[in-house]
């Protein structure tokens, strides 16, 4: 880890010059070692704070050893999704790759966490595990803030799984309606109350969709995103995402 929090701190300078050139350069995005897999070493892949006991619901790092047990959000509230894949929690150094293509757009550091979602979606796919959705819908972002960031996260996330899983992407399917406050600072039921009326849905939902984002943090915009494609016919909804916030 101390090899790879060095790594982070040299990164503003020699991130430009060593590893942002080339997509296909084979040099670890955090400690610059120069064998890595999709953009990452051995060690550091190990470091990746891995989601291995979470609610069966929506993927939330629980303190103990299970794999099949619910949250206590998930027990009193069900959510209108059937599951969530999230292989990573949202701790160091995951936050700070996402921080850094969410915020910056260096999108090296998306590309080992995507790759690693991917994988472990085609791992759950071919084994049956997962049923295979008809559509891949990215959580949708205000044009504005879209402008000003450059891009949407959840969209290109949702175009890479698309790709590797042949799954079709709807980027379109749903809107969002204004412009609302920022997520990140609000509690859930802060979150649920600046998400009533949010979006809007563009077309017709299949049986079986995804919905694709980076992180979940407390689940409002999940549930809400959910909710309404239910509402319009959709029977297995699935989350996809990078990282899940601990409780």
């Amino acid at each position: 880890m101390k090899q790879m929090i060095k790594g982070l701190n040299w990164l503003s300078t020699l991130m430009e010059l060593k590893v942002n050139s080339e997509k296909s350069a084979g040099v670890c995005v955090a400690c610059l070692h120069p064998n890595a897999i999709n953009g990452l070493c051995d060690a550091c892949q190990r470091d990746l704070p891995v989601n291995h006991w979470s609610c069966k619901a929506c993927a939330l790092p629980l303190p103990w050893a299970a794999n099949n047990h619910l949250c206590g959000q998930c027990l009193t509230d069900p959510p209108p999704f059937s599951r969530a894949v999230i292989p990573w929690r949202y701790q160091f150094p995951v936050d700070s790759m996402i921080g850094r293509y969410k915020y910056n757009r260096q999108r090296k550091f998306a590309r080992p966490l995507i790759a690693g979602l991917g994988q472990n979606l085609e791992t759950q796919l071919a084994a049956g595990h997962l049923p295979r959705p008809d559509l891949l819908i990215p959580s949708p972002m205000h044009p504005q803030r879209r402008r000003s960031r450059g891009f949407n996260q959840a969209q290109e996330i949702a175009e890479e799984l698309g790709s590797r899983l042949a799954v079709p992407v709807a980027s379109g399917l749903i809107r969002r309606t204004r412009k609302a406050r920022s997520q990140r600072e609000l509690n859930r039921d802060e979150r649920l109350k600046n998400l009533h009326g949010l979006f809007q849905l563009q077309g017709e939902v299949p049986m079986q969709v995804a919905i694709v984002d980076d992180v979940v943090t407390t689940g409002a915009t999940a549930r809400t995103l959910a909710g309404l494609l239910a509402r319009h016919g959709a029977r297995d909804i699935q989350i996809w995402a990078l990282a899940r916030t601990p409780g």
